[in-house]
């Protein structure tokens, strides 16, 4: 049977997930959080990054492509050196990840926004920190502190928050005072898994 076909669309945002094999730990310690994230800014490039969360078991990202040919060849690498890596240092063999990452198109405005919280609150959900400015492997303490890593590029609707920097981070962390709807949280991952367009 062949694999269903991806839809990229230029300038559409996407969400992207990755999970590791049979959903079994692909990252173990600080170092391998660091190596995949060295990868993700050295292959990057055609893409531009706007949040993320890096979980024990999962990645997810949330960017837009401005080479949409060069999407699948960027994830390739990242995954393909990222298990390298792990097979190396683990002194393991065979699949880290779970076949290919997964994506849909993020279409609304209101969606956006509701989206790149829903990544960034991963880890809240999981229930590994009560708030998610507390882990460090996610792109909150970017959005919503100013704290720059070098990878996130604020989408024009993360920039309609104010009119300053300072504006557009007090907005966002505001967006995080209400949880996020669970018909909502439900729409999301329906749209991930079946790869259609929120």
């Amino acid at each position: 049977m062949p694999r269903p076909h991806r839809l990229v669309l230029p300038d559409i945002p996407l969400h992207i997930i990755q999970r590791g094999h049979n959903r079994q730990r692909c990252f173990g310690n600080d170092a391998d959080y660091q190596a995949y994230l060295r990868l993700l800014r050295q292959h990057g490039a055609p893409c531009t990054l706007h949040a993320y969360v890096l979980m024990s078991n999962h990645v997810h990202l949330l960017l837009t492509a401005t080479d949409i040919g060069a999407l699948a060849p960027m994830m390739k690498a990242i995954a393909q050196e990222y298990a390298q890596y792990f097979n190396y240092y683990y002194r393991s063999s065979g699949a880290v990840w779970e076949g290919r990452y997964k994506t849909c198109m993020v279409q609304s405005e209101h969606y956006f926004l509701e989206c790149q919280r829903y990544i960034e609150l991963n880890p809240v959900r999981a229930g590994m920190v009560a708030f998610p400015g507390n882990y460090r492997w996610s792109s909150y303490r970017c959005n919503a502190e100013g704290r720059g890593d070098g990878m996130v590029t604020p989408h024009a609707l993360y920039r309609r928050l104010g009119m300053t920097a300072a504006q557009r981070q007090q907005a966002y962390q505001r967006l995080f005072d209400e949880p996020l709807a669970e018909r909502r949280i439900t729409q999301i991952r329906a749209a991930i898994n079946s790869q259609r367009r929120l």
